[in-house]
C-alpha cells in the first residue's frame, strides 16, 4: 500500500545530544501518558522527530511530516476489530485518539496532533503503547 509523502524516515545512528529535548525522558515512550499541549506548542522538528522514531518498533513511518502511521496485519476481521477496540479504550484513556481503518486483514493506525497542525510527543507516546496491545 502507497500513500503520496509517506517515507520511512531513516534510523540515526549514533548519541542523541544533551541538547535533545527527547534525552530528558526518563521512562521510555510506552510507560508515559498523554498530557495536553503547553500554550503555543510547536509540532516537533525533524531531529526530535528522528529521536522519537528510533524508540518506536520497526513498521511506523512518517506521512508529510504531519502524521505516524502502521499497517498491523491480522489472520481476520475479528482479530483486527478486537485490536481496534482495545486501542480505542486506550485512546479514551490517554484522551489522544487515532485514525483507523479497518479492513478484512489488517488495521491501518494514524496518529497526529491536529490542535498543532503536526506531530507531537503524544503521537509517539500513543504509537509506542500501540505496539503494546
Amino acid at each position: 500500500m502507497t500513500h503520496p509523502g509517506l517515507f520511512a524516515r531513516p534510523s540515526v545512528s549514533g548519541t542523541v545530544f544533551s541538547s535533545s529535548p527527547v534525552k530528558n525522558s526518563a521512562m521510555n515512550l510506552k510507560e508515559q501518558h498523554c498530557k495536553p499541549l503547553e500554550k503555543n506548542e510547536m509540532p516537533l522538528g525533524n531531529d526530535q522527530l528522528d529521536a522519537y522514531m528510533e524508540q518506536l518498533s520497526s513498521g511506523w513511518k512518517i506521512l508529510d511530516n504531519k502524521e505516524l502511521f502502521k499497517e498491523f496485519p491480522f489472520e481476520n476481521f475479528k482479530r483486527g476489530m478486537t485490536f481496534a477496540q482495545s486501542l480505542a479504550l486506550l485512546a479514551e484513556e490517554e484522551q489522544h485518539h487515532p485514525s483507523l481503518c479497518v479492513d478484512f486483514n489488517h488495521v491501518i493506525v494514524k496518529f497526529t496532533t491536529h490542535d498543532i497542525g503536526g506531530l507531537s510527543i503524544n503521537d509517539f507516546i500513543m504509537a509506542a503503547r500501540t505496539d503494546d496491545l
